[in-house]
C-alpha cells in the first residue's frame, strides 16, 4: 500500500476519536479541536516513518494527540491564543452518534467539568470516555495501571460532583 493510501486509512480511522480527545482539552470549542486534530495528523504524517511499532499505532497517535493538546493549551495560556468557555457555542452534534444530539447541554457541562481537571486526570478522561483500555491509557500517560485505575475511580467522582454542584 502506498504510504499516502496508508495515512488516509489511518487518518479515516483515528480523526473521528482524536478530534473528540481534542474537543474536551478545547472546553468544547469545536474550532479549536478541529485545528488541534489537524495539527495532530500533520505530526502523524511527519513522523510515521518513525514510529517503530513498540506499541500500539493508536497508543502513538493518542500520545502525539495528548501532547499537542497541551502545547496548545500552554500556548493559550501564554497569550498565543484567546480562548474562553464562556459564550463558546455546544459544538454540533455528529450524526454518527445520535445521543449527543439529545442532551447538548449536558455535553457542554461535562467539558466544562473536565477542563477543570489537572492535565494528566484531563488526559485519563478523556481518553476513558473514548473507550481506550486502560492498560494502554497506562502507556500513554506513563502511569502505572493500578494508578490509572484509582485515578478514574476518582475522577468519576469528582466529574459527578462537579455536574450536580452545576446543576443546582
Amino acid at each position: 500500500m502506498p504510504e499516502s493510501e496508508a495515512f488516509e486509512s489511518i487518518y479515516r480511522e483515528h480523526y473521528p476519536r482524536v478530534r473528540r480527545i481534542c474537543l474536551g482539552y478545547a472546553g468544547g470549542n469545536a474550532n479549536w479541536a478541529q485545528d488541534m486534530a489537524q495539527e495532530v495528523f500533520i505530526r502523524v504524517w511527519q513522523n510515521l516513518d518513525a514510529f517503530r511499532g513498540e506499541s500500539k499505532l493508536s497508543t502513538w497517535i493518542f500520545r502525539i494527540a495528548v501532547n499537542t493538546c497541551l502545547v496548545e493549551l500552554r500556548n493559550a495560556r501564554r497569550g498565543m491564543k484567546t480562548v474562553g468557555l464562556e459564550g463558546v457555542p455546544v459544538p454540533a452534534p455528529e450524526e454518527s452518534d445520535p445521543g449527543k444530539r439529545e442532551h447538548p447541554d449536558r455535553i457542554a457541562s461535562l467539558y466544562r467539568a473536565i477542563d477543570g481537571l489537572r492535565p494528566t486526570n484531563r488526559t485519563i478522561a478523556l481518553l476513558e470516555l473514548e473507550g481506550v483500555p486502560q492498560q494502554e491509557i497506562a502507556s500513554i500517560t506513563g502511569l502505572s495501571h493500578a494508578a490509572v485505575r484509582t485515578r478514574v475511580h476518582r475522577i468519576k467522582n469528582e466529574l459527578l460532583k462537579l455536574l450536580k454542584d452545576e446543576s443546582l
